[in-house]
């Protein structure tokens, strides 16, 4: 039986145009400004910068890690507000989340620091549909391609991983991975590129797909 069903944030139930804003646009803005280069060279080199560093590193996640690695003086936070006003949601998302929340916990499970997930659910309005959001990079110090990180939510709201169900952008950490440990996981590939039982390509599938399972 169904009890928790988990969603990933970022390209999940938000569009990246707040990510994107910040760590593509605003963090070389403040770079090139600083270092007096021209803003195409800051963003090529940042680029290289986040490629090196790699997307299975916790690092990669911290913002105030970047401002702290390339010792700039400027704040993140305020980096974070003046691009606050772009942040998104997918059109089916607010729907779905109101008829899924009436029968269901819902929960966020994120790679993304909580100063992001603060921001994007405070603007988008998602906030009350959720009992709790997990960061696991924040919370726990962890990326979600650990199996440890599921099974660790599943102890701390007292539940089997059966009894939960994730739904995420990311092939391995949010389908693969969840799915070794018992979790019903299903792959949210928007631009249609697989196909397959568990595979969705929006949210409104993926709703339908959670009432068959729970037939």
């Amino acid at each position: 039986m169904i009890k928790v069903i988990s969603f990933d944030l970022d390209s999940t139930l938000i569009k990246r145009t707040f990510a994107d804003g910040v760590w593509l646009e605003g963090l070389p803005k403040i770079y090139a400004e600083e270092k007096k280069i021209d803003i195409e060279e800051a963003k090529q080199f940042l680029l290289s910068e986040y490629d090196r560093i790699g997307d299975n590193r916790i690092e990669w996640y911290d913002i105030g890690h970047w401002f702290d690695r390339f010792n700039l003086k400027s704040s993140w936070r305020e980096l974070l507000n003046r691009y606050k006003d772009v942040v998104e949601a997918y059109p089916e998302t607010t729907d779905v989340l109101k008829r899924l929340y009436k029968n269901f916990d819902l929960i966020i499970i994120s790679n993304a620091k909580r100063e992001f997930i603060e921001i994007e659910l405070e603007e988008a309005n998602l906030k009350k549909y959720f009992t709790h959001v997990f960061s696991s990079t924040s919370d726990f110090h962890k990326i979600k391609k650990i199996a440890e990180f599921y099974l660790m939510i599943c102890n701390k709201l007292k539940i089997k991983p059966s009894e939960m169900v994730h739904v995420g952008d990311h092939k391995e950490f949010d389908y693969q991975v969840p799915k070794k440990v018992g979790i019903q996981s299903f792959y949210l590939d928007r631009d249609r590129t697989s196909t397959g039982k568990f595979v969705v390509s929006n949210l409104e599938e993926f709703e339908e797909r959670i009432g068959k399972l729970s037939v």
